[in-house]
């Protein structure tokens, strides 16, 4: 069987730095590869993942700057890539919404990866399109969804590019989107009533800039609270490994959060707001702990009494790119056998 990855063109797959979607087409491209599949991935030329790779775009452009021409470059790339796709590959599995549209005038089945929190609009969009099979990333975004083909594939990692760390150094992480739903402000107030140092790594995107300087700059100490900028894979290990705990003080329902997979893969407990799929990845009193308040996550701090080793046992139990890849090729086989009876 031949899949095509259709990832966005703005971001290299797998991503330097900022890109949870470009990460998990990377992890999935990878696994793909290993179990025998064969895999074309359509991206951008900066993309160095080990396969067949196309683009028509040479570089990454991020973060984008006027929105309306991202749309344009993403028509553009997706509508290429489709029907490039359909010449070679049995299953073309795409990760944007828009990307849909373009199912009406090809024979090849469809998959979508919803990496979008949920809204009316959305929904009422995939509506048209109930012949294609959607993938969830939790079970808390599957809820809101009615599509008939809908099931819930939970993101995998690769382990052996984390590092388990057992000796922990005293500070605590956050890595992320430095906005607002990503509760960056909520973690340097943990920070300020613990007297614990934080390490803050993340993109600064246009849309957010004000909150980073009325929010967070202000705080910025170089002691108590250090702001180290985007992080790549490497800087990630050396963060997220090294810490206490790493903070993810969620405002809004995240629909997976891959991070904390990442820092659990360190050895790390991650200390997280309930808000969507939280409760699907961390586990309370194994990998971590899930906090109400900020009073509540400020007391876990000084209370960690979790085995770096289980943390990390737990994620190659549970998010492995093993499983995910058995999933979604199932996944692929089922939607290619069921087109190919349509045909017949």
């Amino acid at each position: 069987m031949r899949i095509a990855l259709i990832a966005p063109p703005f971001i290299a797959v797998p991503p330097e730095e900022y890109g949870g979607t470009e990460l998990f087409v990377g992890h999935l491209a990878e696994g793909l590869k290993k179990s025998g599949a064969e895999v074309v991935l359509y991206a951008n030329g900066d993309s160095k993942a080990e396969m067949d790779v196309r683009w028509i775009y040479p570089h990454t452009e991020w973060p984008i700057k006027v929105p309306t021409h991202a749309w344009l470059r993403e028509i553009n790339h997706v509508s290429w890539a489709v029907a490039d796709a359909c010449k070679h590959c049995n299953v073309i599995h795409v990760q944007s919404a828009p990307a849909l549209a373009f199912s009406r005038f090809v024979d090849r089945p469809f998959v979508l990866t919803l990496h979008d929190s949920y809204s009316p609009e959305l929904s009422a969009f995939y509506a048209h399109y109930p012949q294609a099979y959607y993938v969830s990333i939790s079970d808390a975004q599957r809820k809101n969804e009615v599509m008939p083909r809908l099931r819930t594939i939970h993101h995998g990692i690769q382990l052996d590019q984390y590092k388990l760390v057992e000796k922990k150094q005293q500070y605590l992480s956050f890595i992320g989107r430095i906005a607002p739903i990503k509760g960056t402000h909520i973690a340097i107030d943990v920070a300020q009533r613990t007297g614990i140092p934080l390490k803050i790594a993340g993109e600064v995107q246009p849309a957010h800039r004000e909150y980073f300087e009325r929010k967070v700059k202000p705080q910025l100490d170089g002691k108590l609270v250090e702001y180290i900028g985007p992080a790549d894979l490497a800087a990630k290990n050396e963060l997220l490994g090294n810490s206490l705990a790493m903070l993810f003080p969620i405002q809004w329902n995240e629909p997976f959060g891959l991070v904390m997979v990442e820092a659990m893969a360190c050895g790390t407990p991650v200390l997280a707001s309930p808000g969507g799929s939280v409760p699907e990845v961390v586990q309370n009193g194994v990998s971590g702990y899930i906090c109400r308040t900020v009073r509540e996550m400020v007391k876990r701090v000084g209370d960690l009494p979790l085995d770096p080793q289980k943390i990390r046992a737990y994620v190659a139990e549970n998010f492995s790119t093993e499983q995910m890849v058995n999933k979604y090729l199932a996944l692929y086989e089922e939607a290619a056998g069921v087109k190919q009876k349509q045909i017949a």
